[in-house]
């Protein structure tokens, strides 16, 4: 755009009040774009707040469903399970239990909370005696049967009525079995998010107390992407659309706007970013010792996400994000 040399340039102008500033505004959060995950245990009338993550709990089936029905009065509209077992075996069959936790919290709140999206994590980490996302064969996680009993956990959430299965392990073609035995099962409507890139992280560390599934040995870069790598994320994604993903996903987020800006930009598919426990837990902790202002920092780490390119943003904040969304459109 062309300007006469001899008018000054004043960016404050459309700083000048919060109204101005609204209608200038280039990314939008809303609540919508938030889904919140939950913890389900085998317990009964469980609430169990997990130490490193505060406002975070382990959760019965029946407080799972209290919890799932809360979102949803907050205007969040998808929940994200994952299971927390009484029991584990080298294998993790319990993934695919039909009255596991997951499954059983999926039909309770499919019955109670109408309307509410139910996604579930597929992985044997939570399930396995070991910790890692898969079967141990030769100290390493052999892929090709780790990818089968991946595929009965989801045929086992589809039956019980989630809306989207979401592969969180890295094995090599999960997806296009998964997708394959949805189809082939008659479950054509639900939906895959994928883990496409998800890195071996630092940032899992409370994730990991709260699921019990920090492994007894070793660690998962042998199938967890490298931290240095972004044209590999791309290939991740590539792979896991040409097996039918319905969305993809970056984990984690907040170190990783690039990758998620990268993505998006590549692919133009829906879109979503994990905003992980330690994430999340660094500014819980931050916050209790007085050093940042929690909700402006909430709302500025989730807004950077999606400004990065998300469509959509899983975040333990969903509901307390939600409901400063809710208090800002009523100004």
């Amino acid at each position: 755009m062309t300007r006469g040399l001899d008018l000054p340039r004043r960016p404050r102008r459309l700083r000048r009040s919060a109204a101005i500033r609204g209608l200038v505004r280039e990314t939008r959060l809303s609540a919508e774009s938030l889904i919140y995950p939950l913890f389900v245990t085998t317990a009964n009338n469980l609430r169990k707040e997990v130490s490193s993550m505060p406002g975070v709990f382990n959760l019965s089936v029946d407080e799972a469903v209290k919890e799932a029905a809360a979102a949803q009065r907050d205007g969040v509209p998808a929940i994200l399970l994952f299971g927390v077992p009484d029991t584990k075996d080298a294998t993790g069959t319990g993934a695919a239990d039909p009255e596991g936790p997951v499954q059983s919290a999926v039909r309770a709140i499919k019955r109670d909370v109408p309307g509410l999206v139910v996604m579930t994590d597929v992985c044997l980490c939570e399930y396995t005696s070991h910790g890692h996302c898969g079967v141990i064969v030769d100290d390493d996680v052999a892929n090709d049967v780790t990818v089968e009993l991946l595929v009965r956990a989801a045929l086992s959430h589809a039956a019980a009525g989630a809306d989207v299965v979401a592969p969180s392990d890295m094995m090599d073609g999960r997806v296009g079995a998964i997708r394959s035995a949805l189809d082939k099962s008659g479950f054509t409507a639900v939906s895959i998010m994928s883990y496409a890139a998800k890195y071996s992280s630092a940032f899992y560390g409370p994730f990991r107390e709260a699921a019990g599934s920090t492994p007894s040995f070793g660690d998962r870069r042998s199938h967890q992407m490298d931290p240095a790598n972004v044209e590999e994320a791309l290939r991740e994604v590539e792979l896991d659309l040409e097996e039918g993903a319905d969305i993809v996903m970056v984990k984690p987020a907040m170190s990783y706007l690039d990758v998620i800006w990268r993505v998006k930009s590549t692919f133009g598919v829906p879109t979503a970013a994990y905003h992980v426990s330690g994430e999340y837990a660094m500014l819980k902790a931050a916050a209790r010792n007085g050093w940042i202002d929690e909700p402006r920092a909430m709302m500025e780490a989730l807004t950077s996400i999606r400004r990065a390119g998300a469509d959509m943003v899983i975040t333990y904040y969903a509901r307390e994000a939600a409901r400063a969304l809710a208090l800002q459109g009523t100004k």
